[in-house]
């Protein structure tokens, strides 16, 4: 694939990153998980693609998430927060807030709803990102601005709405292999040129154990590649101990654990992106690149059910979007000639299509102390699929 060239002075970012995850792999033997590997290229402090300064959303990053398509996200997003804060305490907290197009759509939603927050909170580990945040808000939201904190951490005690879109997919995962009857786990490597390249080794006990409630097929010949994300169940079981009433709305691609380990799926799911292109080469200029990996939902579920909280809801995107009024709040546009109404159907139907965003992008609702059902799960819920 022919990729954009970086500029020299973000592959010189790059290159300093790239020698210390030579030294880290050094250190450790000449050897490190995939996940060790994935949470250095884009953490690393100054250095990681989402705590560097690089701009890695809309038209001039490397992606677009669903709240820069259309306000029409946030606006419906909005009901079911306010169904949310309601029950519970009016605060809201955005995990990873991008650039600050969501908090701004549901901020202004709110207050229109008659329910704005008495605060809004954002959890965000990139410095340019929050710089960015702050401008939108300043812009889109002036009224409403002086009500957003930044935070560092999670918080110790949390009552009303947590919002983490896109949020899970890029939590650092493992990479294990099914082949020859056992399970291994493929890591990072020093190459003869000094880059970087998969290399295997076998599973340690924690993750053999864990890969056998995956039901990942073990192929007669051949190899079956997957992945297995422990950090993001480990951060909402977190959360059992910190919230004391509301729910996390979690939206994400990914499946329910029966079809995330599909036979047919036998190459994982694990993507790059740079400049609005996919590819599947994560040692290519690390820290520039973003690296996901779809989202099992019955492991998110299992998680926040088996640390006693609730699970409120697991359904589309579609429909959770439907459910919250999204038709509606475009039949507000007005006249359907107009290029503004176009603009926003063409938008609701990229979030909603199922070849589009609708089937692949999920919903999950997970808390306590609310009352059933939600908004956003009342017709199409699929909790039995998990």
């Amino acid at each position: 694939m022919n990729l954009p060239q970086p500029s020299d002075e973000a592959l010189a970012q790059s290159d300093a990153l790239v020698a210390r995850l030579r030294t880290s792999i050094t250190e450790a033997g000449g050897w490190i998980s995939f996940a060790d590997y994935m949470h250095q290229t884009l953490y690393t402090p100054g250095l990681g693609y989402y705590s560097g300064g690089a701009h890695k959303f809309g038209p001039a990053g490397d992606f677009i998430t669903s709240p820069e398509l259309t306000p029409l996200f946030g606006q419906a997003l909005a009901q079911q927060v306010a169904e949310v804060t309601a029950q519970s305490a009016p605060h809201v907290l955005e995990v990873g807030a991008g650039t600050g197009h969501l908090a701004a759509d549901l901020l202004l939603a709110l207050d229109r709803l008659g329910c704005a927050p008495e605060q809004y909170s954002i959890l965000e580990v990139s410095g340019e990102l929050r710089g960015r945040q702050a401008d939108t808000l300043r812009e889109r939201a002036p009224a409403l601005a002086e009500r957003v904190r930044w935070i560092d951490a999670l918080p110790e005690h949390f009552s009303g709405a947590v919002v983490a879109n896109e949020v899970l997919d890029v939590m650092p995962v493992h990479v294990l292999v099914w082949r020859d009857g056992a399970v291994f786990e493929r890591g990072v490597a020093i190459n003869a040129e000094g880059g970087f390249a998969w290399a295997d080794s076998p599973a340690s006990e924690h993750l053999r154990v864990a890969s056998q409630t995956l039901g990942a097929p073990m192929p007669a010949d051949g190899e079956y590649v997957s992945e297995l994300n422990l950090a993001g169940p480990a951060w909402v079981a977190d959360w059992s101990a910190r919230l004391e009433a509301g729910a996390l709305l979690l939206i994400d691609y990914g499946y329910p654990r029966a079809e995330y380990y599909l036979p047919s799926r036998s190459n994982g799911t694990l993507l790059c992106y740079y400049r609005h292109h996919a590819h599947g080469d994560p040692f290519m200029w690390p820290g520039l690149n973003d690296i996901t990996a779809f989202v099992d939902f019955t492991a998110i579920a299992e998680a926040a059910f088996e640390t006693g909280l609730s699970i409120y809801g697991y359904t589309s995107q579609a429909s959770f979007l439907y459910n919250c009024g999204v038709l509606e709040l475009l039949a507000e546009r007005g006249d359907q000639t107009q290029p503004d109404y176009i603009r926003a159907a063409r938008a609701v139907q990229r979030l909603t299509a199922p070849h589009e965003m609708g089937e692949l992008f999920k919903v999950l609702a997970v808390g306590k102390g609310l009352a059933e059902p939600l908004l956003g799960f009342r017709r199409g819920d699929r909790l039995h699929g998990l």
